[in-house]
């Protein structure tokens, strides 16, 4: 028999799910973004690896600085945390104005001076993203080398990888790093093609050693050698809302394969970071903002992908 709910029983039914989904929006674009901040560890077993190579690293992604989402006081929170894990190398994978979601833009060179207390003793390094040109409409219409974005950083004494690759040394064993250009195309240049160069950054590597390679948007990874040992990646925030382990929407041609964590393909290993901020729409759920913490030639303490609190 079919026993119909009173109306009393439906209208609390219906004020308690109204009061979740209230309470979701309110996490979602008020709480997580802007207030919440995580370390997510990683200790792949990676190939190519030197033995005795211990390498901590930490990655950082996606900033969007801006008012309300970005301001710069959250940018210090997230510096003074990325020092207190106490990295041998720090990279920034790009993306560091905010766009159209800003309410108020933050001056990049006030960016660039908090990230400058940034500290570790490999170095501080960085490439660029999509809205590091976007934003930059006089770079676009010039066609300048450089952008804002790429200025203020190297200002501080953040070196800008585009097309290029350093060799490190750790505890006597080398390593390269290597990042490259953005690969989107840039519509007021009229052109189809994105700034990267894979095959010539990777060129410039002239011995065996171990490679980090920096990109901005995950898509390149299928066409990444095998001399590789890590590919890091940010651009897509983990798709900003992300519920058991799916993301509805990604700027990604792979969906949710490349969408966010570790990814693993033909022997080849991948990390896609959360990053901080947020773009297009004010939210993020289920991906809260992080700091990605690489322990690299060293035996894992923590699950690999795991997340604890900043």
């Amino acid at each position: 028999m079919l026993i119909l709910p009173s109306r009393r029983q439906f209208l609390a039914g219906l004020g308690g799910a109204t009061a979740l989904v209230g309470s979701t929006g309110v996490y979602a674009f008020g709480i997580e973004p802007l207030y919440r901040l995580v370390v997510t560890r990683y200790a792949p077993a990676l190939p190519r690896w030197t033995p005795g190579l211990s390498l901590r690293v930490a990655v950082l992604a996606d900033f969007h600085v801006c008012e309300p989402y970005m301001p710069l006081d959250r940018v210090a929170e997230i510096v003074d945390t990325t020092n207190a894990l106490a990295p041998d190398l720090i990279l920034m994978l790009g993306d560091y104005p905010a766009g159209r979601v800003a309410r108020r833009k933050v001056p990049l060179a006030d960016f660039a001076r908090v990230v400058a207390g940034l500290k570790a003793p490999l170095g501080v390094h960085a490439i660029l993203g999509n809205h590091d040109w976007w934003d930059d409409h006089e770079a676009q219409m010039r066609r300048s080398p450089t952008c804002e974005a790429w200025r203020a950083l190297e200002a501080v004494g953040i070196p800008v990888m585009e097309n290029e690759v350093l060799r490190l040394t750790k505890d006597g064993h080398p390593f390269w790093i290597a990042g490259i250009g953005d690969q989107e195309p840039y519509v007021l240049w009229g052109d189809s093609r994105g700034r990267d160069d894979l095959p010539g950054t990777l060129a410039k590597v002239t011995d065996d050693a171990p490679v980090l390679l920096m990109v901005h948007e995950p898509d390149i990874f299928l066409d990444v050698p095998e001399r590789v040992s890590l590919t890091l990646a940010g651009h897509t925030h983990g798709g900003q809302i992300r519920l058991f382990g799916y993301s509805p929407v990604l700027p990604s041609v792979h969906g949710n394969d490349f969408a966010y964590g570790h990814v693993q393909h033909g022997g080849r290993h991948m990390i896609v970071s959360g990053g901080f901020g947020v773009s297009r729409v004010p939210v993020r759920l289920g991906v809260p903002p992080e700091i990605v913490l690489l322990e690299l030639g060293a035996a894992p303490a923590l699950a690999a992908g795991s997340r604890g609190a900043a």
